[in-house]
């Protein structure tokens, strides 16, 4: 049987921290920022579920806890001298030995401070996208890159 919310609705002490904003965050990979990207899409999760049907239970079906699916994380910067994606994403392009690696995106507030972090765990690019050159804008060259993983965790700090 579910449980019952003991408040009708959420409240926020005064003095508790606001929440954080979406448009500062880093990647860092082995204890080391690594860029400060444009944009971060893919943060989710989701657990299936099995149908199952008994027998003589005709006014609903049973939902089974089944797997949990990860979804690919897409990150975009814009392109400076540095090949490090690029050379990532390279990696066992001919033998397929691709380089899984642990790593983190960190969530900054105003001041800077990191308030969230997530672990993105076995992660191996599946796909880099170079940037849409055009004459007649002036907007910074993009790079993107999709990333495959095995589980992303959230920690507080």
């Amino acid at each position: 049987m579910a449980k019952k919310l003991t408040q009708p609705y959420v409240t926020k002490p005064a003095n508790e921290p606001s929440p954080g904003v979406a448009f500062k965050f880093w990647v860092e990979i082995q204890n080391v920022i690594v860029a400060e990207f444009k944009e971060c899409s893919g943060l989710k999760m989701e657990r299936t579920t099995e149908p199952v049907n008994e027998g003589g239970v005709n006014d609903y079906v049973h939902q089974l806890p089944g797997r949990n699916k990860y979804f690919p994380i897409i990150l975009k910067k814009g392109i400076t001298d540095s090949t490090a994606l690029w050379d990532w994403y390279r990696t066992g392009l001919y033998d397929g030995q691709v380089e899984r690696i642990n790593f983190n995106i960190l969530l900054r507030n105003v001041e800077g401070t990191v308030i969230q972090r997530w672990e993105v765990v076995d992660a191996y690019p599946t796909k880099w996208e170079g940037p849409q050159l055009n004459t007649e804008t002036n907007q910074v060259a993009i790079e993107t890159i999709e990333i495959a993983h095995h589980g992303l965790q959230p920690q507080s700090q």
